[in-house]
């Protein structure tokens, strides 16, 4: 027997049979590992073993274990899995009935992207910032594609940073009525296309005011002074102008008093003299009413100069030779400020009138009271004349002869 095995034609036949049968296995080995499959949440999934029609008994393991979810396996060797979740994710491979490697491929759950929730910013009048929110959890990588175009004109596209789920579009078309954007969001079960659209200058709202400094005003106790600078995110100060809203209010108090200027510093000529205040500036586009406020700047608090020495100086007007920057370009005029100033003269005056009206009112009472006392006792003298009269003629007629 080993005679015959070592023959000449035996060694042939073995050789070609090896030689034969050497490039299918490696066939096998190579060419049918696949990479990655999706498959659908809460659906059925279907795992086919290699692209091989020899239908052989195939083993299936999941992450080299032979415990699989709830499954079932197919006459040609496919594994089917039903209603996955997210324990279903991993890697399979398939082995014949040898141990032999035949197919492995590593299965992603999740689900096709959703629409977009869409918001843009305009915080200036060269740059809009557009973010977007998931509405829809995929569970698996994404990409996205944006574009940005204004009424009529060719779609731009969107600077884009997935990491932070934002795109940017610089110098923008603001003189169009209308701008749309539309991003696609693509992933290994489908894509989704979400278009938003807006006006641009209703976005517009500028950054807060920076480094707003309040501080007191040596000498007058009743004036506060207080500065900013414009966002440093509005860069085109002389071409598009801006226009502040400073509020400030005594601690405690609920009412705030409001003053509106083009500048970007204003005094405070009411502050209430030795309390402490609050204070916070905004900004706007001026030009453009339909634009939006931006945020307020922090609150800062701050209390106007006092003396503690001497009695508290008159306050006299402030001559423009000695302090000319602070006459301009503060806004000074005292009908911007919606809230009235203290006054003891007015306050005396108006304690003397309500004084006055109290007397008014007590002589008006008494006068009343003393016409009434009058007026009855008139009407008692009339009663009693004219029963003294019946009287007297009763006594008459009794008197005469019968």
């Amino acid at each position: 027997m080993p005679g015959l095995l070592s023959s000449p034609v035996c060694l042939t036949v073995i050789w070609f049979l090896s030689w034969s049968l050497r490039p299918s296995r490696a066939q096998i080995w190579t060419d049918e590992v696949s990479g990655v499959q999706y498959g659908r949440l809460e659906s059925n999934v279907t795992l086919a073993c290699g692209k091989s029609q020899i239908r052989i008994p195939v083993v299936w393991h999941l992450n080299h274990s032979s415990a699989l979810p709830w499954h079932k396996v197919t006459s040609d060797g496919a594994l089917v899995l039903l209603h996955v979740d997210h324990s279903a994710q991993g890697n399979y491979s398939c082995y014949d009935n040898r141990g032999l490697l035949l197919h492995s491929v590593k299965l992603r759950l999740g689900h096709p992207p959703g629409l977009l929730s869409i918001s843009c910013q305009v915080p200036n009048h060269t740059h809009v910032r557009c973010s977007w929110v998931d509405s829809v959890k995929t569970f698996l990588p994404a990409k996205y594609n944006a574009s940005f175009r204004g009424s009529g004109q060719e779609w731009r596209p969107c600077v884009l940073d997935v990491a932070r789920k934002h795109c940017d579009v610089d110098h923008p078309a603001f003189w169009q009525t209308i701008h749309t954007l539309r991003i696609t969001e693509t992933n290994g079960l489908g894509s989704e296309t979400t278009y938003v659209r807006f006006k641009l200058h209703e976005l517009l709202k500028p950054d807060p005011p920076e480094s707003v400094l309040v501080k007191e005003l040596e000498g007058y106790p009743k004036r506060l002074i207080v500065s900013w600078n414009f966002p440093s995110s509005w860069p085109l100060h002389d071409a598009f102008p801006l226009v502040f809203h400073i509020r400030y209010r005594p601690l405690g108090s609920i009412y705030w008093s409001e003053i509106y200027s083009e500048e970007s510093q204003v005094v405070i000529f009411d502050a209430l003299a030795g309390h402490l205040h609050h204070v916070q500036v905004r900004a706007r586009d001026e030009v453009n009413s339909e634009t939006q406020w931006s945020e307020w700047s922090p609150l800062l608090s701050a209390m106007p100069w006092e003396v503690h020495t001497t009695p508290e100086p008159a306050e006299e007007p402030l001559p423009e030779e000695e302090y000319p920057n602070l006459f301009f370009p503060f806004n000074t005029k005292p009908e911007t400020s919606t809230a009235k100033s203290h006054n003891p003269v007015l306050e005396d005056e108006g304690n003397l009138g309500l004084v006055i009206l109290l007397v008014l009112f007590s002589l008006v009472i008494l006068t009343t009271v003393l016409s009434l006392i009058f007026v009855v006792w008139v009407r008692q003298r009339r009663r009693d004349h004219v029963t003294k009269q019946e009287l007297t003629s009763m006594v008459k007629m009794k008197s005469m002869p019968i």
